[in-house]
């Protein structure tokens, strides 16, 4: 057993980078750092119920995502236009959540309540979207499924097939609308649109420290109907570089309040990001091989299982 001086935890040194490695493997398909369920483990399984446990949980999005980033871009995958968006929206929300978490939200409770049910509205669109199928997805669908056929053919040729496969082409790029082709099908979306949105996601990534990917993810897929194979490495971008914003904000917090535990606990964080780095670069070379719907699908269980999570912690005494 290790104990870890700042957060006060003690745990088998094994433990973290397990439960990192696990978590990050599979929710970095859908872009998803894995930030959103390992805070619950921290707070819940692990006791750390601290301010700095949401500093922490950036550290974990600042060193493990890189990974999953390089090999989505390398594949070609990355929307670049959508990805300065979420950025832009991002980091000042990181900031200001980070803010709202130390002076006004040390227990937040009620606010859990209220993001859960953001969280319900997200996670039951996209059942529903999965349950009716191609009608509902349109477009999209008919790009992810050629995509994910052509990566399932070239399995048997190549040990590394992603020079071969078809990537993200931008076409416009301006403050109004952005437009991209993949895979024989153009997307469209509201570029300030893109980024008002991300900015309200920073806000709450701010104050959880979960970097927003567990958010923007499933936003962009539902309401922006963008392919999962286009928006996976963009959420996991915006996730480490809102997360280093994140950790700069709580260090500075903590020198401004000597009192509190605000700043990360580094080492423990490490030592879940050591399993995360791993994590994420093979989820993010594996995503093309994995049909679409079973992401989606996932990722509906994950949005969902957290607002369950929440509302069961309101009724706590």
């Amino acid at each position: 057993m290790v104990t870890f001086p700042v957060s006060g935890v003690e745990v088998a040194p094994w433990l973290p980078p397990l439960v990192g490695l696990v978590v990050s493997f599979a929710t970095s398909m859908a872009g998803v750092s894995g930030a959103f369920l390992l805070l619950p483990f921290q707070m819940s399984f692990l006791g750390y119920t601290a301010p700095s446990v949401s500093a922490t949980n950036h550290v974990f999005n600042v060193v493990a995502t890189p990974s999953g980033v390089w090999r989505y871009v390398r594949e070609g995958r990355m929307v670049w236009p959508l990805c300065l968006m979420v950025i832009a929206g991002g980091v000042p929300g990181a900031f200001a959540g980070a803010l709202v978490r130390i002076h006004w939200l040390r227990d937040p409770g009620a606010f859990k309540g209220f993001v859960a049910l953001v969280l319900l509205v997200i996670g039951g669109r996209m059942v529903r979207d999965l349950v009716r199928g191609r009608s509902a997805a349109g477009h999209a669908e008919d790009a992810e499924r050629r995509f994910q056929a052509l990566a399932g053919h070239h399995h048997d040729d190549a040990s590394d097939p992603c020079d071969d496969l078809p990537g993200v082409a931008v076409r416009t790029f301006t403050l109004r609308r952005t437009r991209y082709e993949f895979c024989g099908e153009e997307f469209e979306f509201s570029t300030l649109a893109a980024a008002a949105v991300s900015l309200l996601v920073g806000v709450v990534g701010g104050i959880y420290g979960i970097g927003g990917g567990a958010l923007i993810a499933p936003l962009l897929i539902t309401f922006f109907r963008l392919p999962v194979y286009t928006i996976a490495g963009t959420a996991l971008m915006s996730t480490c570089v809102v997360s280093v914003a994140g950790v700069a904000m709580y260090h500075a917090l903590a020198l401004l309040h000597p009192a509190q535990s605000i700043a990360p606990d580094w080492p423990l964080g490490l030592l879940f990001a050591a399993g995360g780095v791993a994590g994420m670069y093979l989820g993010a070379r594996c995503q093309k091989y994995v049909p679409s719907r079973i992401i989606k699908w996932f990722l509906s269980a994950i949005v969902l299982l957290t607002a369950a999570t929440y509302l069961l912690e309101l009724r706590r005494p």
